[in-house]
């Protein structure tokens, strides 16, 4: 990685008259994962993770309980990249055209006029998205997949940076509705985030004492550089042996007995390029099996559907299907 260096100002696109010093971009990684876990405290491999998700160029879903910080953590990292950001209240209310947007016509000219809703922004935070009705939901579709929206026979392109990190409950839990395979299927990685340990709680309780920690969190990155470094993760070497042990995995969750359906050929593209991340954050400019192994379960997970489990329990026993399958596989050397 020290051989990859621009500078801030190429990052954002710039031509300045004097141009800024050249930094190296694994310094900057590393400085934003300390950044984020200096405010997220007690789980640094969830902020790895997520740092994963974005250089990866993917969108992030993050699941568990009121109360254990799922909205902090996304409203975390999109303070380290910087631009612009919208957070979206998902209720059973909201209706389509409140996140996308409508057409009202213009007096006078007796034109429709097109007003973007919140969704026209480069991180969107979906909070509690399995509040929304399932019509609501369906709307992310497409801007999720093709980073554009149609409105009125009309195609309005979203911003090469759109990213949505989504915070939802339980689905067992009153007043939801769970996402549909084809909403989950959109993004590349679900975390469950889980309480915090007792020392980590302690420093949460001493750190909220004169505010919020957050409100102090500095950028680290811009969107021009966070685009330049997901372009750089795409470059990272994939041994041809390692794709086949990719491969096999994503195979055996289709033969398992106890999965009804198996991870999809999108799947395996999204755990293929998360483990090219995982490699780049580790300076690495190749992929190793630990990449591939700590990634399935955050990975394909919310992929799976189980024969036998509904539900609340259907998270915790895909994920324990996905750790007995890769430790059936046999490890590349």
């Amino acid at each position: 990685m020290a051989s990859v260096t621009f500078s801030a100002a190429q990052a954002i696109g710039e031509s300045p008259a004097y141009p800024a010093p050249s930094v190296d971009p694994q310094v900057l990684l590393r400085e934003a994962l300390e950044r984020v876990g200096a405010v997220y405290l007690g789980k640094p491999d969830l902020v790895r993770l997520a740092l994963v998700c974005l250089l990866a160029d993917g969108h992030l879903l993050l699941e568990d309980v009121p109360g254990t910080g799922k909205t902090l953590l996304a409203r975390a990292l999109a303070r380290v990249v910087g631009g612009s950001f919208h957070r979206i209240q998902f209720t059973p209310d909201l209706l389509p055209s409140d996140l996308l947007g409508t057409s009202i016509l213009a007096e006078g000219t007796g034109e429709f006029v097109f007003h973007p809703g919140p969704i026209f922004a480069q991180f969107v935070l979906a909070d509690e998205i399995n509040r929304a009705s399932p019509r609501t939901q369906s709307a992310l579709l497409e801007a999720m997949a093709d980073r554009q929206v149609s409105i009125d026979g009309k195609t309005h392109p979203l911003d090469p940076t759109f990213c949505v990190l989504a915070t939802q409950n339980p689905h067992e839990f009153e007043g939801t509705y769970p996402l549909p395979e084809s909403q989950l299927d959109r993004f590349l990685m679900r975390l469950r985030l889980g309480y915090p340990d007792r020392q980590a709680e302690r420093a949460i309780l001493e750190g909220h004492r004169l505010g919020e920690p957050i409100e102090k969190l500095q950028q680290v990155l811009t969107p021009g550089l966070l685009m330049r470094l997901q372009a750089e993760t795409r470059t990272v070497r994939f041994d041809p042996a390692l794709a086949d042990y990719l491969l096999e995995a994503v195979e055996a969750t289709r033969r398992h007995p106890e999965v009804r359906v198996g991870a999809s050929t999108r799947a395996a593209l999204a755990l293929y390029r998360a483990a090219q991340a995982s490699a780049l954050l580790d300076g690495r400019r190749f992929v190793v099996p630990d990449d591939i192994k700590r990634l399935v379960v955050p990975v394909l997970s919310h992929r799976l559907l189980l024969r036998n489990a509904h539900g609340p329990e259907h998270g915790a026993q895909a994920e324990a299907v996905l750790a007995r399958l890769m430790d059936s596989l046999a490890v590349p050397t």
